[in-house]
């Protein structure tokens, strides 16, 4: 298959378009069109991670965080990074990073995080866009209207709160007069005929909305129907980065920051507390660099939170705010290759693909606690 197939079923799953701004996600290197038997999952892409690639034959590495953050200057292969390009070009490896889209998809990175730690009745931290809504008006031939809902709604169209599959209908007529070459059965040519004619209309999230279209047009007799689109105002879902929710039983930081090392299995972690028998149950979780909205945290009613790479002066803000932050470290995001590797195995079931999805066995945090 190609590349292109397994990332377009992705990116129903976290649209590119749920990433924050200037988010480099998305292809990095390579083409969509190129083959695919072999996928590596990692965290990082670094040049001991490429050499694993070559090493068990891979042709794509799919990646939480985008290898090219900043463009390169130059070319120099004395340069590690630009030899690690050269490398993947010259194996033939496609490279395609998926980032904050991940981290604000439904189900994704920090989902799986707030899961690690047991936390129920989640919330999203930090709100990011709010996907477009549409309602989506397909006009077809009566005979052909079960066909074309039932495709609708097996795409993805109809899902409104506690309801699955809704539409609306009506009846109208349509008039035309038949042109050269126009269908003799809808009449003569240059006479003025109609024929009835069914609406059907459903509200359509912005992720499906290609699909849905393409559903249509593979059911109906010739495809391309008519169609109308409008964009609802202030709907859509809302999308979020970070999540908050409960542990099983109330802790104190100093608990809670022994239970954060045994789940993220790390030797050593940071915790921002001026009290640590503090008491703490509502827990906020976001993974990555996330100090700065420990103060959205809070205010979302977080006893504590947890994320990465806290700075030294917005450490000084948390104890003044009195808000514990344990910071276990950029790298618990590693999280995400067990899980999407077991995502994609599905997929792959699903849709009989027969490719094959290894998680890498490198550690690529930085950081060594002696």
């Amino acid at each position: 298959m190609k590349v292109k197939t397994l990332i377009e079923r992705f990116e129903q799953f976290a649209p590119k378009s749920i990433a924050e701004p200037k988010d480099p996600v998305g292809l990095q290197l390579g083409s969509l069109d190129a083959d695919c038997h072999k996928v590596l999952v990692t965290l990082d892409v670094r040049p001991e991670v490429v050499d694993e690639a070559v090493a068990i034959g891979a042709d794509l590495i799919f990646a939480h965080h985008p290898m090219m953050f900043h463009p390169a200057r130059n070319l120099d292969l004395a340069d590690p990074q630009n030899q690690m390009y050269a490398t993947l070009l010259q194996h033939h490896i496609t490279v395609y990073a998926a980032h904050t889209n991940l981290d604000s998809a439904d189900g994704g990175m920090n989902d799986w995080l707030a899961e690690a730690l047991g936390l129920s009745n989640t919330i999203g931290t930090v709100d990011g866009v709010r996907e477009a809504n549409y309602l989506l008006t397909v006009h077809v031939q009566p005979v052909y209207a079960d066909a074309v809902r039932l495709a609708m709604v097996g795409a993805g169209a109809g899902d409104m709160a506690r309801y699955s599959g809704a539409s609306y209908e009506w009846n109208g007529t349509t008039w035309f007069t038949p042109m050269q070459g126009a269908d003799p059965e809808l009449g003569p040519v240059g006479e003025r005929n109609s024929t009835d004619e069914l609406a059907i209309q459903m509200r359509v999230p912005n992720a499906k909305l290609q699909a849905v279209v393409q559903a249509v047009n593979e059911v109906y007799p010739g495809g391309h129907p008519a169609l109308e689109l409008t964009q609802l105002n202030h709907e859509g879902h809302q999308y979020s980065m970070g999540r908050i929710g409960d542990l099983p039983e109330a802790m104190t930081v100093r608990q809670f920051a022994e239970h954060c090392k045994q789940v993220f299995n790390v030797t050593g972690l940071r915790v921002v507390a001026d009290d640590l028998d503090k008491s703490v149950q509502r827990i906020a979780v976001l993974g990555g660099d996330g100090g700065k909205f420990f103060k959205v945290a809070q205010k979302k009613g977080a006893d504590a939170y947890v994320t990465g790479d806290v700075y030294y002066h917005t450490g000084h803000d948390m104890i003044a705010a009195h808000f514990p932050v344990i910071d276990p470290g950029h790298h618990i995001e590693s999280i995400c290759k067990p899980h999407l590797t077991k995502l994609f195995k599905q997929w792959d079931k699903e849709k009989q693909w027969q490719i094959e999805i290894v998680p890498s066995k490198l550690n690529t945090d930085p950081f060594t606690f002696i």
